[in-house]
């Protein structure tokens, strides 16, 4: 059922989609980018009959607040889950999927409303992240993402749906035994900062400083998510531990990349983790993902939690989360508003929990008024979230004709639309030439070349191993040896795409793509492939057994290359490695093979380091990757034989061993006791190769050290230069690395070792020279004071070094400067939580809805240079603004909104953006906010003169239950205290019937339906009667009948959403109550088959607990809701059985489903909630579609009250 629902919505959205678009003005293309990006200081009033929300005329984030303003909050909430956000048809609004994958390649849409989303086939696989960090090429991240984003528009719904990608990972690498590390760039937050924020400017349609491009017209082309904010590092722990740290190493390490992303590329979105951080859940910690993150980082865009992250909060197993001041843990509707409130827009609900989710929780935390740190959870909080939702959907170009939309019309020139589907038969069509040579450039760049010994050859010749030397004719023989280097399913990394016969077809192994290269160059070469284990496994954990074949075979190659890796059964997310050994006994096929042949090749493809000292003595040269990608054999020929002149370099310290590592849940830093501390900032324990090294076939000089600027203020800024020459004979790239440390620092400060502060990859032709210019921020070399809460410049030397990785042994040049007074305070960011006059003793944190004529009070917040902050941080937290910093405020529509000597005031209903501007010391930084002035709605409705039960302006069905024996029909009316709305009101004429409420004001319309009704009555089937509290819609009267057994339907083919089914079953059911059924089944339901328990007010909406079949498949119960033909399922619950109870628990507008198989042991299904003006509980057994299975018989014993 739910399969063919969802099909109606989208055919309804699309149709409605076409007559809005179609009523779009023609608007020239001279200044459209401006106005939805910098708002005009006067705009324009939206044009006639056309809603705000699709007027290009306002911003984005204007035209999400006008639609979130048209929703009921059953709408709302529903739009807050990630794998099933719904369609609501009567406004356009699209079935959405917020869970897509591109960490390394476009992997994952959200295809199924139910669950984890759905692998893509077919698509093109880069090189993982680690990868990525080990090129040191921030354009060449670039470059690729910009691959990756055109490939994800081409085969996204529509070229315009699900396009929010929860990529990339910015953890940093801090333990090699991670399970993901993979996914990271490194341990360091400056290098990660500068490869990920390409990441996001070439997927979001960004240059690389961040700003849309002018071929975007506006729009985003994607929109990222970094993640997982934050401290994130350990999957044994991950979803109940806690990883503690203190306020310094938090700021300058933990959420470093993510303040560095936010500020170089303005990411739209953020992921928060499972972990909690000192004690608080990472999806309910105010501290991290406001006052940091919004408040002092600048982060603008939703936040969204990682998947059940928020059922943990809660889960006994889990966080079971005591807030401070409370005596017990949260509970699930608790946690919603917890989350909420401290900037969860999103939950993640894959549906794998207990089944809470926003989309049903969020109406009771409203209705429980629960207080939290920033006050109390109300309505408000929600818009506040929606609107930062549908803005990300706006700006993405969802809501306009998509051929203004330039990214899909790029995409459809490239793959007509419908022209790919998510099968083999797509043929890789998407794989184009010039993404698998992306794929081969960047396996190429990512090599790290470790080691290049000096070896005598067969030949007798006498040098380095690599580049080889393949001749040109003649017998030449290479063996290649390791399970990796041809595998059976080549592994790609984690979130990787699915790839069927034809994209295998384009994947070159490191076998192949060898034996091709050298057999390009010499036909007579011999290349020769040995497993080199005689296990029959084929994962990393089954190579056991060290082939001494192979071995034997080695010793006559001219050239041995074995190569060895991991895959997801070493770790992967969910688990971590034990230790750094190389999987199986692939260290020791490296080592007896190299023995066996001084001229053998260590090629290392892992999740990080690994072990190296059994063999790394033995081997002629070694290289490492992360996994590198469909084309990662060619990559490696290409290095191989000289092709590509290897330039990559280490992203993380690489270790010995694990034995010098502290257990990985331990988030310390820096050494205390017995532990060293980690990464090259803090280690000072031996190692295998520093953070980044990386040899290359070339060799190069640096001189003329040139610091512009030795003596320094705390605010100042130096250049530094220096002179690289490549002395080699091959044209070559260098990475030149700026290291920063304090030499005179007490020890009792605990300063890093030293910090990279600056990066350039160079290329260089042999004999020449470039300068190479980096600049560096005194206010970057701060340091994090507890005691103050706030950086602070050290005074006195700091050392600048040039160096090739960050070991003391590898500096090429350095030199001195002294800084000499404090950090003065710089404005950095402004926010705001606005509020209007009054909130502040409700408790309101923060809106966006306002009343007409209120004073809005902006609460304005300023970050510093420093991370000091000032102004309203939150409830009972607040700091004063400095002296002499002032602020200003301007409306672009001062007839909706007015500022008038400081004081903003609405004006009349619709849309206005207030730009705050704020001046300190000759600094200015500004920040806009949408000031939506509700339109339309009532005050109140009063039926017979009494106010009615649970009136909100914004829900617009009731239900009134009129008791036996009443026949008088109740008679309602309306206030409002706005002279603009003007109000029609039309009475119901019988007890089941409606009495309507129409507001007018403008162009905005509301209608609020009352339905008035009896409570439902208990009917025993079995008594061979139906009584006249019953009528059947769709009467078909040869396909039921009553028995000794209960009332028995025949199932035949029809639908509730469409108004097709037959013999369901309906009576009254206003008021509040619990009801059961008893079902006996001739036979398991299949296909679109489902009998069950619904509560039906038209075709549009209901909601229904039946027993039919998931999207898997499987016999499942499942509980959907219709909202005005968008339907949303909330749960599905494996179940096979022919017998069944079904219960349903009527609150208010909250419907509680049970089931049971035995009658007395009931389980919860869920809740769903939804607004009904005539609600009618049916018994429901139907085919569903016409093509279904053979039809059943579904007994129903009885409906009775319990």
């Amino acid at each position: 059922m739910s399969k063919r629902k969802k099909t109606l919505s989208v055919l309804l959205t699309a149709g409605l989609g076409l007559s809005l678009f179609s009523s779009l003005p023609v608007q020239a293309s001279n200044g459209a980018a401006g106005t939805k990006q910098n708002l005009p200081v006067q705009a324009p009033n939206v044009l006639a009959k056309q809603p705000i929300y699709l007027d290009k005329s306002y911003s984005f984030q204007e035209r999400a607040a006008d639609l979130v303003s048209r929703m009921t909050l059953e709408e709302k909430a529903s739009q807050m889950n990630s794998s099933s956000a719904p369609a609501i048809p009567r406004l356009g609004v699209k079935a959405y999927g917020w869970w897509n994958e591109a960490l390394h390649g476009v992997a994952r849409t959200q295809y199924n409303p139910t669950g984890n989303a759905t692998l893509l086939n077919n698509t093109t696989s880069y090189p993982i992240d680690l990868s990525l960090g080990s090129t040191w090429d921030p354009q060449l991240m670039y470059k690729e993402a910009g691959m990756i984003s055109d490939e994800a528009r081409e085969v996204a719904p529509e070229n315009t749906q699900d396009l929010d990608y929860w990529s990339p990972t910015i953890n940093l690498a801090r333990d090699p035994r991670w399970g993901r590390n993979d996914e990271s760039y490194g341990e360091d937050p400056f290098l990660t900062t500068q490869i990920a924020s390409q990441f996001v400017n070439g997927m979001e349609g960004k240059d690389m400083d961040g700003k849309l491009l002018p071929e975007s017209d506006g729009y985003l082309k994607t929109v990222t998510t970094i993640k997982h904010y934050v401290a994130n590092n350990s999957e044994v722990n991950r979803l109940n531990g806690s990883s503690n740290v203190d306020e310094r190493s938090l700021r300058e390490y933990f959420s470093a990349p993510f303040k560095g992303v936010v500020q170089k590329a303005n990411v739209s979105s953020v992921m928060t983790s499972y972990n909690s951080i000192n004690g608080v859940p990472g999806s309910a910690n105010v501290h991290t993902m406001d006052t940091l993150l919004r408040q002092t980082f600048g982060f603008s865009g939703y936040e969204t939690s990682d998947c059940d992250a928020v059922y943990e909060v809660s889960n006994p197993g889990g966080h079971n989360w005591t807030p401070p001041g409370w005596t017990r843990p949260v509970n699930q509707i608790e946690r919603t508003a917890f989350s909420i409130g401290a900037g969860e827009d999103l939950n993640c609900n894959a549906g794998y929990s207990d089944g809470y989710s926003f989309g049903n929780t969020v109406p009771a935390a409203i209705s429980q008024k629960i207080v939290t740190p920033t006050g109390t959870f109300s309505e408000n909080d929600v818009d506040t979230a929606l609107i930062r939702l549908f803005t990300a959907r706006m700006q993405l170009g969802e809501f306009d004709n998509p051929n203004s939309v330039p990214w899909v019309k790029e995409a459809r020139k490239n793959v007509p639309e419908g022209a790919w589907t998510n099968s083999n038969d797509n043929n890789a069509i998407t794989q184009t030439k010039e993404r698998l040579d992306m794929a081969r450039k960047v396996a190429a760049n990512s090599l790290v070349l470790l080691k290049n010994s000096e070896t005598t050859q067969k030949d007798g010749s006498k040098g380095k191993l690599l580049p080889l030397k393949v001749p040109a004719s003649g017998s030449f023989k290479v063996a290649v040896v390791g399970y990796f280097a041809n595998p059976d399913n080549m592994y790609l990394g984690g979130y990787s795409s699915n790839q069927g016969s034809a994209g295998v077809a384009k994947f070159v192994n490191a076998y192949n793509g060898i034996k091709n290269a050298v057999t390009a160059v010499n036909p007579n070469a011999e290349v020769t492939y040995y497993k080199g284990f005689t296990d029959k496994g084929n994962t990393a954990k089954d190579l056991n057994t060290v082939d001494p074949a192979a071995v034997e075979a080695a010793k006559n190659a001219d050239v041995v290359i074995v190569y060895a890796g991991t895959d997801n059964t070493t770790a992967d997310e969910a688990g971590d490695r034990h230790d750094l050994n190389l999987p199986g006994a692939q260290a020791s096929l490296i080592d007896q093979v190299a023995k066996a042949n001084p001229n053998t090749i260590a090629v290392m493809e892992t999740i990080g380091q690994v072990e190296v000292n059994s063999f790394d003595q033995d081997v002629s040269a070694m290289i490492w990757s992360s996994y590198n990608g469909e084309r990662k054999g060619e990559g490696l020929a290409d290095v191989l034989l000289g092709n590509h002149n290897p330039s990559g370099h280490l992203p993380f310290t690489w270790y010995q061993s694990s034995s010098q590592l502290p257990a990985i849940t331990d988030y310390t830093l820096r050494p205390t006791g017995d532990n060293p501390g980690r990464t090259y900032m803090y280690f000072n324990g031996p190692i295998s190769y520093p953070f980044g090294h990386g040899l290359s076939y070339s060799t190069f000089k640096y001189s003329n050290l040139d610091i512009s600027k030795k003596n320094l203020q705390a605010n100042d800024t130096f250049d530094v230069s220096v002179d690289v020459t490549n002395t080699g004979k091959t044209k070559g790239d260098e990475v030149v690395q700026l290291y920063v440390n304090t030499p005179d620092a007490a020890p009792e400060l605990q300063r890093p070792n030293k910090r990279l502060e600056g990066f350039q990859k160079v290329s260089l032709n042999p004999g020449e020279t470039k300068t190479v210019t980096m600049t560096v921020k005194v206010p970057d070399l701060a340091f994090f004071d507890e005691a103050q809460n706030k950086y602070v410049v050290d005074q006195g030397r700091y050392g600048i070094q040039i160096g090739t990785s960050s070991s003391d042994a590898d500096i090429q040049q350095q030199g001195f400067i002294k800084v000499h007074g404090d950090l003065k305070p710089e404005l950095s960011v402004v926010t705001v939580k606005p509020v209007q006059e009054g909130d502040k003793e409700a408790d309101v944190p923060s809106r966006v809805m306002y009343d007409k004529g209120k004073v809005v009070i902006p609460q304005v917040t300023v970050s510093m240079n420093d991370d000091s902050l000032y102004g309203y941080i939150y409830k009972n937290n607040s700091k004063s603004l400095p002296e002499g910093l002032n602020i200003k405020y301007s409306s672009n529509r001062p007839d909706v909104v007015s500022v008038d000597d400081g004081v903003i005031r609405t004006i009349k209903g619709g849309a206005a953006t207030i730009t705050a501007t704020a001046s300190y010391h000759g600094v200015k930084k500004s920040t806009q906010f949408v000031v939506y002035v509700k339109q339309g709605e009532l005050d109140g409705i009063n039926v017979d003169g009494k106010p009615l039960a649970g009136f909100s302006g914004n829900q617009y069905n009731y239900s009134v239950q009129v008791a036996d024996g009443t026949n008088t029909v109740p008679q309602i009316s309306a206030t409002s205290h706005n002279p603009d709305v003007k109000v029609k009101v039309t009475q119901a004429t019988s007890i089941s019937g409606t009495a309507t409420i129409v507001t007018q004001e403008g162009d905005y319309s509301h209608t609020y339906k009352i339905g008035f009704g009896r409570a439902p009555v208990s009917a025993d089937f079995k008594s061979g009667t139906l009584g006249d509290q019953w009528s059947i819609l769709n009467e078909a009267k040869n396909n039921y009948s009553l028995t000794t057994d209960g009332l028995q339907i025949t199932t035949q083919p029809g639908n509730i959403a469409d108004g097709s089914i037959k013999n369901m079953f309906l009576q009254q059911a206003a008021g509040d109550w619990q009801y059961e059924t008893k079902i006996n089944l001739s036979a398991k339901p299949t296909g679109t088959q489902e009998v069950g328990l619904g509560v039906y007010d038209d075709q549009n909406n209901y909601i229904k607990v039946t027993y039919g079949t998931s999207y898997s498949g499987q016999q499942s119960l499942n509980l959907i809701r219709s909202i005005d033909g968008g339907e949303m399922l909330f749960k599905t619950q494996n179940l096979s059985a022919t017998n069944l109870y079904l219960r349903i628990v009527k609150a208010g507008s909250q419907y509680t489903a049970y089931y049971s198989t035995d009658g007395s042991t009931f389980r919860l299904l869920n809740t769903a909630p939804i607004s009904m003006a005539n609600p009618k509980i049916g018994i429901i057994a139907t085919n569903g579609t016409a093509n279904a299975a053979v039809p059943i018989n579904a007994v129903f014993s009885y409906l009775k009250n319990y």
